[in-house]
């Protein structure tokens, strides 16, 4: 990152950045990122730049958490997070003990400050460490971010950031973001706490406040449904509203996937299949009640003032010869009437260049009118991607019949072709029928299997109900991503919920590992043509759980599985994974 700031950065930019500090010490990796991500995208992608919206930010230094940490007796924990027997330890009371902590009246006086500047306007605290959106390591969703509607007298506004505030410093704790730190060895390097306190970008549309657009974007494209599809022209996952849908995983929505180089290519197959999977649901600030809530499109649709809404959605023609008007976010128009796709190609380029590598940016849009946009990048980092090519890839020389699994849908990864060791199975039936509670401990009984299989080594392939990483175990296995990192392919087997379709989650957190960590994502659809699963043949292996983790649960045994791959008949099981023609095939080869 130095020399990229040397490059791009003047001494001008550093003393802006001085002049809107509070406390001292460094400003933290997403801090530099926005920031570079700016400059470079003024600079060397000169067509853009008269349509970037500036920002507007205030910077807590690291020096704040650190007297911070020291004044609240909360040192000692910290100790003990640089060696690996001890880094989870007293991680919840440290927590509690950083939520009640209190700071210095010098530091409470420039934080009153900074909210006199900013008055009643919105803004968001966002973790910046040290080590955060850096070369080597994202910990992308790792720490919090929060929203601070900022209404009402000083004294309000104020309890709020300072809750915003510690809530971000209580996330370095989380046993997430220690786990993390252990995976990729990085206890022992110095990680300091800085904040980023932006002035959230939007629209005040009656008492909700939100940008038009928000999103993330690839400057490479992981997930390649299509042959006309070039990864390299890169990918945008786009939402109305605030950009929290595109960043963390909505079980119960949609977002639009754009691939630049063919905007209205899309993984959907017909018109039907893009009703069903268009985002129905809105993040906006509520300014009455004070907080971010989730809201009906078609509910805020009355308010909508001076937004170009035919830009953003299409007529349900359905809808129509019923006689009702239905409106649906397509962003078709926005995508081919418009050079916003042709701007983010440009400034995704750019970035890419500079960094030397693929790059992962935050942005969002505000319309001036209907033709007129301002583009806001709020975030940028190298996107870890493995292995960013397109082999190709063999078939298997079997019958389908034969075939222990074939996938014709969603598949998310790179191809590839991998023999496998180990099978975790969790049976739908049997965990569709589960209370809530146990299929919680089925998940963390996952992450045990998970770590006992680290141990042992080995290729993994997980198949289970619904969607893998879900925060709604009534759609899937509510896993966290430090309980599957051991696994090499996961597989939504759709048999949970007749409504229930595999999500794409591209932009995501739990998305971004999955790339970080080049893990396969694949979806089966056993009703459908080109998809089978043996259960027969899975159901007749042996189980090696007893053996492993014999201390599960009761409840969760009839529900997990574990199997040798080289024990099933016949032996010698291989994944080939075909992502641009969308297919997954698990079977014998050779």
């Amino acid at each position: 990152i130095l020399p990229l700031a040397r490059r791009y950065l003047t001494l001008a930019d550093l003393l802006d950045i001085r002049a809107r500090m509070v406390g001292t010490g460094l400003i933290g990796g997403k801090t530099v990122g926005m920031l570079l991500a700016r400059k470079i995208a003024a600079h060397d992608a000169a067509r853009v730049s008269a349509r970037l919206e500036p920002h507007d930010s205030f910077y807590i230094g690291a020096d704040v958490f650190y007297t911070f940490l020291v004044r609240n007796g909360l040192w000692p924990y910290r100790e003990k997070q640089h060696a690996e027997n001890t880094f989870l330890e007293g991680a919840d009371e440290a927590r509690a003990r950083i939520m009640a902590g209190t700071f210095p009246d010098y530091v409470l006086r420039q934080f009153e400050e900074m909210l006199d500047y900013f008055g009643q306007y919105p803004v968001i605290v966002r973790s910046s460490s040290l080590l955060e959106d850096n070369y080597g390591n994202a910990f992308a969703g790792k720490y919090e971010s929060v929203f601070c509607a900022n209404q009402g007298p000083r004294e309000t506004r104020l309890a709020a950031f300072l809750n915003a505030v510690l809530t971000v410093y209580a996330s370095t704790m989380s046993v997430e973001a220690l786990n993390y730190r252990a995976r990729h060895n990085l206890l022992e390097r110095d990680e300091q706490m800085a904040l980023l306190v932006m002035r959230v970008t939007g629209v005040l549309q009656d008492h909700t406040f939100y940008p038009h657009l928000a999103g993330v974007g690839f400057s490479y494209n992981p997930f390649v449904w299509s042959k006309e599809i070039d990864p390299k022209a890169g990918v945008i996952r786009l939402v109305y509203g605030l950009g929290t849908r595109a960043v963390d995983r909505v079980d119960d929505d949609y977002t639009r996937v754009v691939a630049l180089n063919a905007p209205l290519r899309r993984p959907e197959p017909d018109f039907e299949e893009v009703c069903r999977h268009s985002q129905r649901r809105v993040d906006v600030i509520d300014l009455k009640a004070d907080d971010l809530r989730s809201c009906w499109f078609d509910d805020l649709l009355g308010d909508v003032r001076e937004a170009p809404i035919d830009l953003f959605t299409s007529l349900d023609e359905q809808a129509l010869r019923q006689g009702r008007t239905h409106r649906i976010l397509t962003f078709d128009r926005l995508l081919t009437e418009t050079g916003f796709v042709d701007d983010m190609r440009e400034v995704l380029h750019a970035l890419e260049t500079a960094y030397a590598r693929p790059v992962d940016v935050e942005f969002a849009v505000n319309f001036i009118d209907s033709r007129q946009y301002r583009i806001n990048l709020l975030q940028c980092r190298p996107l870890h991607v493995q292995g960013t090519h397109t082999p190709d890839m063999p078939r298997l020389n079997i019958a389908a019949d034969e075939a222990l699994l074939l996938s014709q849908g969603a598949v998310v990864g790179h191809s590839r072709m991998t023999r496998l060791d180990w099978l975790l199975v969790v049976d739908p039936a049997r965990y569709g029928t589960l209370p809530e509670n146990v299929r919680h401990e089925v998940a963390r009984s996952i992450g045990a299997v998970n770590r006992a299989l680290g141990r042992l080594g080995g290729t993994v392939l997980a198949l289970g109900p619904g969607r893998w990483g879900t925060h709604m175990a009534s759609l899937g296995v509510p896993v966290t991503f430090s309980e599957i990192n051991h696994i090499a392919a996961l597989c939504e087997v759709a048999q949970m919920h007749a409504a229930l379709t595999p999500d794409i989650s591209l932009g995501t957190h739990f998305f971004g590992e999955l790339v970080e960590m080049n893990m396969l994502y694949f979806a089966l659809f056993p009703e459908r043509p080109g998809n089978r699963l043996d259960v027969a043949r899975l159901a007749s292996g042996d189980d090696c759980l007893p053996d492993l983790v014999p201390d599960l649960a009761p409840a969760v045994r009839p529900v997990l599985r574990l199997l040798r791959a080289d024990r099933l008949e016949p032996a010698g099981l291989w994944l080939v994974a075909d992502a641009p023609e969308q297919r997954v095939t698990v079977g014998r080869h050779g």
